[in-house]
C-alpha cells in the first residue's frame, strides 16, 4: 500500500491542490493511478464536501476513483504548512489515499487504520523526525515500531501504533488493558470500572475512529475497560451483548444518531459531539464514573420513543404532546421547501395558469419555458401532495417509534382522501400513535412476538385508524378545515389585521421554536388548497419572521456599543439571515438579553404581520424570504411592511438597552474604537459565539 517512492519528506507545495498533485504524480509513475487530472479532480470533489485537515497539523486527502487500479497510500512532510482546513492550523503531515471505485471496504480500513495511528503522539512525533523514505514508509506500514527522536520525554505514556491491518471496524475486538495498582474504586463486584462508547461522526471515517482510540487510551491511563463500537461508513459491529450488560456506564461521542441506542438502556450515561471523545477523553470517563456512583441513570438512554429520548424526567403530556407535533412538522418542513419552492417557481416562469397545463408525460418541450414551468409545478405538487401523510407518520412516530410509521402514513392518506387536510393529518398521527402504544401493551404469547413489529401491529392499527378516519372522525374534521378555509378566504379590515398581529407575535416569540414552527405549519397548511386569505396568511407569517434577524442587524449598526464585539460580528450575519426568513439568526442576541430582545422583536412582528394583512399581499413561495419577491403580491408594500416592523423592534432594543445600568468599566471589553466601525469585509465570529460570551 505504501512504499518508499510514494513517500516524500521534503514536499514543497503551498496550497492543498499543490500537494495532492505532487504526491498524485508519484502514484502515477508506479502505475496505480492511470489519469492524473481525473483523478485530481475526483480528490478536489471530496474535499469539497468536507475539509480534510485533522488537529495537530495533519491532512488527510482521499477519495475513490475509477482511475485508480490499487489501495495506495502515499505520505508527503511540507517543508511549510498547507491548508486543508483544520481548526488549528496548516498541515505539515499529509496523506492521499487512493482507493479503486467500489472498493468501499478497502477504502474505509485504509482511513480507519489511519485515524488511529494519528492520535498516538509518538507516531507522528516519529513521522516529524523520520530521516529516509524508507523509514517513513516502513512506519507508516506497521512494519517497525515508531522511534522517538532523542529530544522526546523518555516517560512517553503514549502506546506503540497499531499496524494497520489489525485496526478493527470495531473496538469491540480490542483487548482492555489490565488496571494498574493504583487504580481508583471500580465496578461492580470489585472489578475494573467498565465502559462501552459508540463513536461515530457524519462521514464515519476519521473522527469516529480517532475518538475511538482517544477513550482507549484515556480508558487504560485511568484503569477502567473501554469497548468501542464504530459506526462507520463501512457499518458496524455490535458489541457483544454481554459486554454491554456487564458495563458500569456508556459514553456516546456522536455528530449523528446513535442506532440500536436502546441497546444501552439502564446505563450511567455521557452524551457529547464526537470532538469531545477526540479532545477530552478522561472527562468524558470521570463524568460517567460520577454518575454510576451516583446511581444517575439518563432518560436518554431508557426512554422508549424517540421523542422522549429528547425530554426529561417527569414531563407533563402537554409537554409530550408538544413534542409529538413538532416531531410531524420537522420531517414535513423539507417537503414545504422543496415542493412550495418548485410550485412558485412553476408560477414565476409559467404564470398563473400553469396549474392547468396538461401532465408533462403527455406534453413536453425542451425549448419551451411553460414546458419546463408545468415540470416544476407539476414536481412541487408531487412534493406537497406527501405533506400531510410525512406529518402524521411521523406525529405517530414520535410516538410509537417504527411500528407507528405505518398507521401514520396511512391515517394521513385518508386525511387527504376525505379532505380533512392538515387538521385531519395532526388528528390521524396521534390516533395512530396512540393506537400502536395501546397493542404494545397488550400480553403477547412468547411465540407470537416475533411477528408483532412486521404483521400484527402494522395490521391491526392500520385497520383501528382507517375506521376512526374514514368513518368517526375524518367528516367532521373535513368540515372544520372546510369552515377554516372559508373563514380565511373572508378575511378583510380589522378580523385579518388582528390575525396578523397574533400571528406576528408567535413568529417572533420563539425564533424557531414551537411557537413559531405552530404559526409557520398553519401557513403553509394553507397552501395545499391556496385561496385569497391562506395567500395572504403565507405573506405574513414569512414577513414577521424576517424582523427579529433583520431588527439585530439594524440596531447592531446604528448603536454598535450597546453590543458587545461578537454581537456586532453576529449583526452582520442577521443581514443575510432575516433576508433569507431564518429567524434563528437572532437567538444569540435573545439568548443574551432575552428580556429585551424577545419583547422587541415581538412587538415588531407584530406590526409587520399587521400591516402585511391590511396591504393585502400574498405569497405562494412557504420560504425563501427576499429572494422570492417577485412571487409577492403587493411587493413594494410588502417591503415597507418589513421595513416598518425592523425599525420598531429595532428602536425598542435600543431603547430598552440604552435604559440599563452600564456595566463597570473592568467588565466591559476592550475593543478598539475602529473595531465599532469595521465594514462588511471584517471577519464574521463562529456561529454561537455570542450566547457564550453574554452567558
Amino acid at each position: 500500500m505504501i512504499t518508499a517512492d510514494l513517500v516524500d519528506l521534503d514536499l514543497s507545495a503551498d496550497t492543498k491542490e499543490a500537494a495532492a498533485r505532487s504526491l498524485a504524480e508519484r502514484m502515477v509513475a508506479l502505475g496505480r493511478v492511470t489519469d492524473l487530472d481525473g483523478f485530481l479532480a475526483d480528490v478536489a470533489a471530496r474535499e469539497a464536501q468536507m475539509p480534510t485537515g485533522l488537529d495537530g497539523g495533519i491532512g488527510i486527502p482521499h477519495c475513490r476513483s475509477a482511475r485508480v487500479t490499487e489501495p495506495t497510500l502515499a505520505f508527503g512532510r511540507a517543508t511549510e504548512g498547507v491548508d486543508f482546513g483544520a481548526p488549528d492550523g496548516p498541515a505539515d503531515l499529509i496523506f492521499l489515499i487512493a482507493a479503486p471505485a467500489g472498493a468501499d471496504d478497502a477504502h474505509l480500513t485504509i482511513l480507519s487504520s489511519l485515524a488511529r495511528h494519528l492520535m498516538d503522539e509518538e507516531f507522528t512525533r516519529a513521522l516529524r523526525a523520520v530521516a529516509s523514505p524508507a523509514e517513513a514508509a516502513a512506519l507508516i506500514a506497521g512494519e517497525e515500531a515508531p522511534a522517538a527522536p532523542e529530544a522526546a520525554e523518555p516517560e512517553s505514556e503514549s502506546a506503540p501504533a497499531p499496524a494497520p491491518e489489525s485496526a478493527p471496524e470495531s473496538a469491540s475486538e480490542s483487548v482492555p488493558v489490565p488496571a494498574p495498582e493504583s487504580e481508583p474504586e471500580g465496578g461492580r463486584g470489585g472489578a475494573p470500572f467498565r465502559i462501552v462508547a459508540v463513536t461515530s461522526c457524519p462521514t464515519g471515517i476519521a473522527h469516529t475512529y480517532m475518538a475511538a482510540e482517544s477513550l482507549e487510551n484515556a480508558g487504560r491511563a485511568a484503569g477502567v475497560d473501554v469497548v468501542v463500537e464504530t459506526q462507520g461508513s463501512a457499518g458496524f459491529t455490535r458489541l457483544d451483548p454481554a459486554v454491554v450488560a456487564a458495563a458500569d456506564g456508556v459514553i456516546f461521542a456522536h455528530d449523528v444518531p446513535v442506532r440500536e441506542k436502546e441497546r444501552f438502556a439502564g446505563k450511567a450515561t455521557v452524551d457529547v459531539g464526537v470532538k469531545a471523545g477526540i479532545n477530552r477523553p478522561a472527562e468524558l470517563i470521570a463524568e460517567v464514573r460520577e454518575k454510576a456512583a451516583r446511581g444517575e441513570v439518563s432518560a436518554l438512554a431508557t426512554a422508549a420513543t424517540p421523542v422522549d429520548k429528547a425530554g426529561e424526567p417527569g414531563e407533563g403530556y402537554g409537554t409530550k404532546l408538544r413534542k409529538w407535533l413538532m416531531s410531524g412538522v420537522s420531517y414535513m418542513v423539507p417537503f414545504v421547501a422543496a415542493g412550495g419552492l418548485l410550485i412558485a417557481l412553476g408560477f414565476a416562469i409559467g404564470g398563473w395558469d400553469i396549474d392547468k397545463a396538461p401532465s408533462v408525460t403527455e406534453h413536453f418541450a425542451w425549448g419551451q419555458a411553460d414546458s419546463w414551468a408545468a415540470l416544476m409545478f407539476q414536481i412541487g405538487g408531487l412534493a406537497f401532495s406527501f405533506l400531510v401523510p410525512v406529518l402524521a407518520g411521523y406525529i405517530s412516530y414520535g410516538m410509537a417509534d417504527r411500528p407507528g410509521l405505518v398507521p401514520g402514513f396511512v391515517g394521513g392518506a385518508i386525511a387527504l382522501t376525505v379532505n380533512a387536510g392538515f387538521l385531519g393529518g395532526l388528528v390521524a398521527g396521534l390516533l395512530a400513535g396512540g393506537t400502536v402504544l395501546a397493542i404494545q401493551r397488550v400480553r403477547i404469547p412468547a411465540v407470537l412476538r416475533g411477528i408483532m413489529p412486521v404483521v400484527v401491529i402494522p395490521l391491526v392499527s392500520s385497520i383501528v385508524v382507517g375506521f376512526l378516519m374514514f368513518l368517526v372522525v375524518g367528516k367532521p374534521i373535513a368540515s372544520l378545515q372546510k369552515a377554516l378555509t372559508d373563514w380565511l378566504s373572508g378575511l378583510s379590515g380589522a378580523n385579518a389585521v388582528i390575525l396578523g398581529v397574533i400571528l406576528g407575535l408567535m413568529m417572533c416569540f420563539d425564533l424557531g421554536g414551537p411557537v413559531n414552527k405552530v404559526a409557520y405549519a398553519f401557513a403553509v397548511g394553507g397552501l395545499a388548497n391556496p385561496n385569497e386569505g391562506s395567500l395572504k396568511v403565507m405573506a405574513a407569517v414569512m414577513a414577521a419572521g424576517m424582523v427579529p434577524p433583520l431588527a439585530m442587524a439594524l440596531a447592531t449598526t446604528v448603536r454598535g456599543r450597546l453590543f458587545t464585539r461578537t454581537e456586532r460580528e453576529n449583526g452582520k450575519a442577521a443581514w443575510v439571515l432575516g433576508a433569507s426568513f431564518i429567524s434563528e439568526g437572532a437567538i444569540p442576541f435573545a439568548a443574551a438579553d432575552p428580556l429585551r430582545v424577545i419583547p422587541a422583536t415581538m412587538a415588531g412582528g407584530a406590526v409587520t404581520g399587521a400591516l402585511s394583512m391590511a396591504f393585502g399581499c400574498t405569497l405562494r413561495a412557504p420560504h425563501g424570504g427576499l429572494f422570492v419577491l417577485p412571487l409577492i403580491g403587493n411587493p413594494l408594500l410588502y417591503l415597507f411592511a418589513i421595513v416598518a416592523g425592523t425599525v420598531v423592534s429595532a428602536g425598542l432594543v435600543i431603547l430598552l438597552k440604552g435604559m440599563r445600568k452600564p456595566a463597570p468599566e473592568a467588565a466591559r471589553e476592550a475593543v478598539p474604537e475602529a473595531a465599532h466601525e469595521s465594514g462588511p469585509g471584517g471577519e464574521q465570529a463562529p456561529s454561537g459565539t455570542g450566547v457564550a460570551v453574554a452567558a
